[in-house]
């Protein structure tokens, strides 16, 4: 189901954006949004940060994390506890049913390592920019003939 907002006038004067704005479009399946496990999105500094998952009962082994362009899936599978087999529990309020969490990244955010502690799984992600994508001074010459000419003309003599 697509969006009631039109995105054309966006698309035809933007480059490079169709990703977003299909996200945008498409965000808006219908279906219900899957709460679990609950999640906190932490900015740890201007390239820095953290996701932190509660996957309280959940070990280490049966967590996967897949980091996919743009993309990170963490899915958990809770294996047969031979130990709880036979037990005849009058409450059960821990959740080990399995899932999967998707995170979109932006462009040029790396996982840098996941740690699991105390029932929380915290993903650690950094923004690394390419040298070649960062801004850079372009010198204006005036009125002589740009360096890569005058390259050219040293170059053939």
């Amino acid at each position: 189901m697509r969006s009631a907002f039109d995105f054309g006038p966006y698309r035809r004067s933007t480059v490079g954006f169709d990703r977003l704005f299909d996200m945008l479009e498409n965000s808006n399946t219908g279906q219900a949004q899957e709460n679990y496990p609950p999640f906190d999105l932490i900015k740890l500094g201007d390239n820095d940060y953290r996701i932190e998952l509660a996957v309280a009962g959940f070990k280490s082994d049966e967590i996967d994390i897949t980091a996919q362009q743009n993309v990170l899936i963490v899915s958990g599978k809770k294996a047969e506890d031979s130990e709880n087999r036979g037990n005849d529990y009058i409450y059960r309020g821990i959740a080990t049913r399995s899932f999967e969490r998707r995170f979109a990244l932006a462009d040029h955010i790396q996982v840098r390592g996941a740690d699991l502690k105390d029932g929380l799984l915290a993903i650690e992600l950094v923004r690394e920019i390419p040298e070649a994508m960062k801004p850079r001074k372009i010198s204006i010459s005036g009125g002589e003939k740009p360096a890569s000419q005058q390259t050219l003309e040293a170059e053939k003599a």
